[in-house]
């Protein structure tokens, strides 16, 4: 069934005797819809010019005036709904007004004749006639009774409900399954076979609702009662079921407090009353705008149980309840516009059916049974669920067979026993995982062993890495010794052959360097950095932003020191203010007059120095920003240089290193240390800077060399530089002073001691020409 807009019907209740009519004019045409006009006239009684509005026209299916009789409401309203209830579609019927308005009447009907039956007991009468009528279904009718009082629900058909209180009676909770669908804990599905049973469980439920008298209403409900029947019809053989139900809603009605005047107990029932009717307000009004994707249901429990009739699968009518009394014309004019909105509303109704599990399970047994049957009249051989002890072993047998078969040809043959089939396949399937894990094994073990085998190459090669490594090292270590040695031989004879010395310069110190780099370099490349490092075109540059680094660290200290004690100076100053404002109000309360308004000067003199101290802070403070400044400008500046240096020594050290492996010229030397000669010449740009710095040449010296005559102006250099071969002061003393360069150890143990023998032996033929001592 399609989209079907909720039915909107009004219902004018009758005036009593003290009440005066309103004035209004209802128009019915059997065509199209009935209107409804309302005429609220002028009040113009205070003079004043009011432009409010008269008239009100609103639209309804039908509209029953004063006169109307209950049978024609049913036949009108409920006798639709019911029929398609016992179709198998849901319905609701739900009665909408404020309070005295007759909900409860028109729902459930009055106790003083048997005419002025509500829908509830004319419905249950027409379900249950209708029901004996129709013979081609078995039909099962439950009903349930609840009521929301002050957001809480309870179960009217409860049989304790007399004997209890309402604090102790167990509460209706909502519960909500995966699919959205609503459960309702706690309530209880009472089942009526007759229309006499179905009407005792409706006394009682009414019985048992709260009601209490108001300024408006004698007998006035205060609580949403759903009285609910359940069906469920199926044909006889058929695995179809249908499931319906039909709500009959009978709401509490909207009261305006200002105006019956109620307090304490009946002030909270009106504001939950009022609260839950705003929350079905919001859902409706949620429900007819078309982009509103959340509608709050579950603001409140009517809401959450009347889901599916407000935009869900029921087939849903409303009766909007008007007084129309010149006291109440306004709240019936609000029950109007609500259902206005309310007809805007459509549900989309859906039969419900499904299928009875139960009576598949017996089908399908039966099915079963039945196929055996055959299967036995086919074979002739009565079948267990279990194969027997020897049955399984000739299975056995014959798999074996068949596998240990190399014949392509060769089949399987069991017969047409699927028990015996469906053993053959569970066998052979153990046997292949059997077989799988023993390959895993096997291919497990062997792949362990590959990776031992590729981890010992792995090692074995980065050791031959480390080993190449510490021989470059080592070659370029002793390279430098040659260079060395033979600086040493140039100065030898130029002592032999100078007959005047010239002072030499000292060289500057590279050893405090602002920044440390290559700490984590090997031993001798760290020796050989020293070297480089001393001799670099950056160390005076580096020096001069060294010292000025420190001088503006020491004034901005100092600066931010000064800073702090303005900033104290100034919050003493506040705090001196301060004091005096509490001694002046303090004086102000105990001797109230017109000088204590006068400008005080100590203030004041305080407020100037205020100021003073806070420009002083901001001069300071903005010389302080320009310090930051330059201090982070210098740091960015060693920064670079350091990245340099760094940089200009690894392509010194790698062009060595390369130079090494492509020309392994080898030299032995006294002590067979073998060098390469032409690393001499590769490096030759360290030793004549460092060379010509530490010594000056005679202008008088000849080719051979034998006029040239140098002399050390530093006797502490000579024995520090001695100092880097790892010996003591006594040892360095011992040693020759032509050995003024810096010699750096590589580290290794066997590769020191040739270098140290080295030295010694240099020492030795030194002496020998009486020169140790010179």
């Amino acid at each position: 069934m399609a989209k079907e807009p909720i039915r909107v019907y009004a219902r004018v209740k009758p005036l009593g005797r003290r009440q005066q009519a309103g004035i209004y004019s209802i128009d019915d045409d059997e065509k199209s819809l009935s209107t409804l006009e309302v005429i609220v006239p002028h009040d113009l009684a205070d003079g004043v010019v009011n432009n409010k509005r008269e008239s009100y026209k609103f639209k309804f299916q039908k509209i029953f005036d004063q006169e109307a009789k209950q049978d024609m409401v049913f036949d009108s309203i409920a006798k639709p709904v019911a029929e398609c209830v016992l179709a198998g579609y849901n319905g609701t019927i739900f009665a909408y007004g404020q309070t005295g308005s007759g909900k409860t009447f028109t729902i459930t009907g009055g106790a003083e004749c048997y005419s002025d039956r509500g829908i509830i007991p004319r419905t249950l009468s027409y379900i249950f006639g209708q029901l004996q009528k129709d013979s081609s279904k078995v039909y099962t009718t439950h009903v349930s009774y609840l009521e929301i009082y002050n957001e809480c629900g309870y179960d009217l058909l409860d049989p304790r409900h007399e004997a209890s209180r309402l604090e102790d009676l167990p509460k209706v909770t909502i519960m909500e399954d995966p699919d959205q669908n609503i459960h309702l804990k706690n309530l209880s599905l009472q089942q009526a076979t007759n229309e006499e049973e179905a009407l005792n469980l409706l006394f009682l439920g009414d019985t048992n609702r709260m009601i209490a008298e108001t300024p408006i209403n004698q007998a006035s409900s205060r609580s949403h009662c759903i009285f609910t029947i359940h069906i469920s019809s199926k044909e006889p053989g058929s695995a179809t079921i249908r499931r319906s139900k039909l709500h009959l809603v009978d709401l509490a009605g909207s009261e305006r407090v200002a105006k019956t005047g109620v307090g304490g107990h009946l002030l909270t029932e009106a504001k939950y009353i009022n609260l839950s009717l705003h929350y079905l307000e919001q859902v409706i009004i949620a429900l007819a705008e078309k982009n509103r994707s959340h509608i709050p249901y579950r603001n409140s429990m009517m809401t959450s149980v009347l889901r599916d009739s407000l935009g869900g699968n029921c087939m849903t009518t409303m009766i909007a309840m008007l007084s129309i009394d010149k006291r109440n014309i306004d709240e019936s004019i609000s029950t109007c516009r609500f259902a206005q909105r309310v007809a805007l509303i459509k549900n989309e109704v859906v039969l419900n059916e499904e299928i009875d599990p139960r009576l598949i399970i017996v089908q399908l047994k039966n099915e079963i049974q039945e196929l055996k049957d055959e299967l036995v009249l086919v074979t002739g051989k009565q079948r267990t669920s279990e194969l027997s002890q020897e049955e399984l072993l000739q299975l056995d047998e014959l798999i074996e067979t068949f596998l240990k078969d190399n014949d392509p040809d060769s089949a399987l043959d069991v017969g047409a026993d699927m028990r015996k089939i469906k053993y053959c396949f569970v066998h052979m399937k153990e046997l292949m995982n059997h077989s799988k894990i023993s390959d895993r094994k096997w291919l497990s073990q062997h792949t362990s062993e590959e990776k031992d085998i590729n981890k010992e190459a792995e090692e074995l090669k980065k050791m031959k890495e480390l080993l190449q490594q510490r021989d470059n090292e080592i070659n370029i270590l002793v390279n430098m010794l040659k260079k060395e040695k033979k600086k040493a031989q140039d100065a030898l004879f130029q002592l032999n052959a100078a007959s005047t010395g010239i002072p030499c310069a000292v060289p500057s110190s590279a050893d405090d360097y602002y920044f440390s780099v290559g700490e984590n370099m090997p031993l001798g490349c760290q020796e050989a950095f020293e070297v480089f490092k001393r001799d670099h075109a950056d160390s005076v540059t580096t020096e001069d932003n060294k010292q000025l680094l420190k001088q503006k660290f020491a004034e901005a200290k100092c600066l931010g020191e000064k800073l702090n004690e303005v900033r104290n100076k100034i919050n003493n100053l506040k705090g001196k203010i301060t004091q005096r404002h509490i001694q002046k109000a303090a004086l102000a309360v105990s001797s109230p007059s017109e000088e204590l308004n006068m400008l005080d000067p100590v203030e004041e003199k305080l407020r100037m120095q205020i100021e003073e101290e806070k420009k002083s802070y901001r001069t300071m403070f903005n010389y302080l920003k320009g310090l930051k400044v330059e201090i982070e400008h210098l740091q960015l500046l060693m920064g670079k240089v350091k990245m340099k240096l760094q940089k200009d020594f690894e392509v010194w050290w790698s062009e060595e290193a390369r130079n090494l492996q492509e020309k392994p010229e080898m030299v032995s030397s006294p002590n067979t240390t073998t060098v390469h000669p032409q690393f001499i010449k590769s490096s030759q740009h360290l030793s004549t800077k460092s060379f010509s710095e530490t010594t000056s040449v005679s202008p008088n010296e000849d080719p051979a060399g034998k006029n040239n005559s140098i002399t050390s102006n530093n006797p502490t250099l000579r024995t520090s530089s001695k100092a880097h071969l790892g010996y003591s002061e006594e040892e360095a003393k011992k040693i020759s002073p032509s050995s003024s360069a810096s010699i750096p150890l590589t580290g290794d143990s066997q590769a020191d001691a040739d270098i140290l023998a080295f030295i010694k032996a240099r020492q030795n033929i030194l002496q020998k020409k009486g020169l140790g001592n010179k």
